[in-house]
């Protein structure tokens, strides 16, 4: 979270110099400390906070809306205890019939703000609405696809910062590219299997908001979810893991959210049950590889 004056620094400096410094802000792009100043005269709203500041947030927007005001929002994560995806959560606090929309892909924002070639995924409740924000930020370096499957998108930006910390703790062992590149694509199966389960649709995990993400954040240092299972695999706990790092690491509340809403369903997800054994329960990495490697073996195919 910013303090009042790190956000006046934003405003003046007009530089994110916290997380972003040396990303000048765009010309068209302004600084408002007060929420209801940004929001003046603004149809559409882009939301981006971690997961569990999603609610508090849309909570405080929704007075400020006017009636044709569309939201979306660059969160990804299950919300803890109630199960909730994001566009669920927005539905309970907006109501159901605005025009909403959900951000993600694999776009570590560094790279964005310096300008490198990057895709990514709209998904929106509403065909206008994503088109238009793939028209408003896309430009000869920032790509946006469309897509209508809301859910799976939402699903692919939750589970994959789970296995990201799998991914860490896996190189931070030194077991090397083959338990790397096996992790990732059973890890897919596990994405592919709850987001089915859910209603989401399967191609959508072939695609940037499914495989892309999980790809990148499983293998970039830029990955904070990475760094954190880097950081155990070197022996630090959880708290020393996010000292280090001093952002926000989604996928370590995105392990237990996700691990509720497989139990409740009923759904298999063994990589990501280690990871949560792992953070919660005090099993070490090389126990959690154990117990992965030593499963009944079944088709490859198989997703049930």
């Amino acid at each position: 979270m910013f303090e009042l004056d790190e956000l006046e620094a934003m405003a003046s400096k007009r530089e994110n110099v916290r997380y972003l410094p040396g990303a000048a802000f765009p010309p068209n792009l302004a600084a408002y400390p007060q929420l209801d100043d940004c929001l003046e005269g603004a149809r559409d709203i882009l939301v981006a906070v971690p997961s569990h500041g999603l609610r508090n947030t849309l909570t405080t927007l929704k007075p400020l809306l006017g009636p044709q005001s569309r939201v979306c929002w660059a969160t990804k994560g299950f919300e803890l205890h109630t199960g909730q995806l994001p566009h669920e959560v927005a539905a309970d606090v907006l109501g159901a019939d605005r025009p909403v929309a959900v951000l993600s892909g694999p776009t570590f924002a560094k790279e964005v703000g310096m300008g490198l070639p990057t895709a990514m995924t709209i998904a929106a409740n509403d065909d206008a609405f994503a088109a238009a924000l793939a028209a408003a930020i896309s430009d000869d370096r920032f790509r946006a696809y469309t897509s209508d499957d809301m859910l799976g998108v939402e699903v692919g930006g939750a589970v994959k910062n789970v296995l990201a910390i799998g991914a860490g703790m896996s190189d931070g062992l030194g077991f090397g590219a083959n338990t790397r590149i096996a992790l990732i694509t059973r890890g897919l199966v596990e994405m592919t299997r709850l987001g089915v389960a859910l209603g989401a649709k399967k191609e959508t995990f072939m695609g940037l908001a499914g495989m892309g993400d999980l790809v990148l954040t499983c293998t970039d240092n830029l990955s904070r979810n990475r760094r954190m299972g880097l950081a155990l695999a070197k022996g630090m706990t959880t708290e020393e893991a996010k000292e280090e790092i001093q952002q926000v690491v989604e996928g370590v509340m995105a392990a237990e959210a996700v691990k509720e809403v497989a139990d409740k369903m009923q759904i298999e997800m063994p990589i990501c049950e280690q990871v949560y054994r792992i953070l919660y329960q005090g099993a070490s990495p090389r126990e959690a590889v154990e117990a992965l490697m030593g499963r009944r073996l079944k088709p490859e195919k198989e997703l049930e």
